[in-house]
């Protein structure tokens, strides 16, 4: 028997199998009935069936070996991508999600094989067979990273919208507390819930804008008329005042007048003196320079340390690299490993560009803006 014309007569004795097994798949599966562990499989048989009986060429076949399948740009969502999207809403993981092509394939081919027993099942037949599953999986598979993507996406948002008021509200506290003059236990007391909320703003910021870039939204900039050397004065203050125990040095050269968003340059200049503090030798500065030329500005920060080496030197600014290998977070120096992927996100959104060179004398992080009109 012909294995296409065998789905379609044994049906149920497929579909019964795959009920079985998705019903093993806990805790996902724990509460759902026979509709809902049988979601869309009828449909995803139907569809390999049709796959299978339709003629294919030789490079149509490589085609979708290579995952290029031919499919219309308008065409609906199919019986496969549906399932994913559902499976996801119920707490299905995408292990679950691939067990249940894997015990599809061996049962159709298990109770296939003894139906036709004894003459031998059709070679061709079983070829078609597993490149039609594969086809369903990929597209199971790349739907389900979607949905799973999409809810982690609005998760962050809402997480980040959330945190605002309670994080502000520790704020004010903290700052009420230090202007009460109330003895140096308190005013100590009340410095450290400032340095720590200042540091807890920045994470969360990270944390909004790197969901921004995941959602295809990029890097909101605001750019206007701005004297650069005033605003890298204000964030470098800034950072002394939350680091006094740390040296940082600025030099400042040229005309710096231009047409850039300030409080996102700020950011970016933040986050690469704060990844120099963290990762810099302790008891040696961190410089900052910034130089005008004609056409563009450039900054530089960098610090003494251990050189990075080339292999994380080429992913430095890949979001979640950069904590992965400096050690720990026990000195509370750490964050997300975002710091420097929003940096490179800023400097693209003004149409620069970052880079960073190391060696064993320092490790320097260059950052490059077109001027625009002042």
């Amino acid at each position: 028997m012909r294995l296409a014309e065998f789905i379609v007569q044994d049906m149920e004795p497929i579909l019964a199998q795959w009920e079985a097994f998705a019903a093993t798949l806990l805790p996902a599966a724990g509460r759902m009935d026979s509709l809902a562990l049988r979601d869309h499989a009828h449909q995803i048989l139907q569809a390999v069936a049709k796959d299978i009986s339709t003629a294919q060429t030789r490079d149509a076949q490589r085609e979708k070996s290579q995952g290029r399948a031919y499919r219309a740009v308008d065409a609906p969502e199919t019986a496969a991508q549906t399932h994913a999207i559902l499976r996801a809403r119920r707490g299905f993981n995408i292990n679950q999600l691939a067990a249940e092509y894997r015990a599809l394939r061996a049962s159709v081919l298990r109770l296939w094989i003894d139906r036709c027993s004894p003459d031998a099942p059709d070679l061709e037949d079983l070829i078609r067979f597993n490149e039609a599953i594969d086809q369903a999986l990929a597209e199971s598979v790349g739907f389900f990273n979607e949905q799973v993507e999409q809810a982690r996406n609005l998760l962050l948002g809402m997480l980040g919208h959330d945190m605002r008021s309670p994080l502000q509200t520790i704020h004010m506290t903290a700052s009420s507390l230090a202007a009460l003059n109330a003895g140096e236990v308190v005013s100590e007391a009340a410095g450290r819930l400032i340095r720590s909320g200042a540091r807890m703003q920045t994470l969360l910021d990270d944390l909004c804008d790197f969901n921004r870039t995941k959602l295809g939204l990029g890097i909101n900039i605001d750019p206007h008329d701005v004297d650069l050397a005033e605003v890298v004065a204000d964030i470098v203050d800034q950072l002394r005042a939350a680091h006094p125990g740390r040296q940082i040095s600025l030099d400042v050269q040229g005309n710096l007048k231009g047409v850039w968003d300030g409080p996102r340059l700020q950011q970016l200049l933040g986050n690469l003196v704060s990844n120099a503090i963290a990762h810099g030798t302790a008891d040696t500065p961190i410089g900052v320079a910034v130089m005008a030329a004609d056409t563009e500005v450039r900054f530089e920060v960098s610090n003494s340390g251990p050189a990075i080496d080339d292999a994380t030197l080429e992913r430095i600014f890949d979001p979640l690299q950069r904590g992965l290998h400096h050690g720990d977070d026990s000195d509370g120096k750490g964050g997300l490993g975002l710091g420097l992927y929003i940096a490179s996100e800023i400097a693209r959104a003004h149409d620069g560009a970052i880079d960073a060179r190391s060696d064993q004398t320092e490790t320097v992080f260059v950052v490059r803006l077109p001027r625009g009109k002042y």
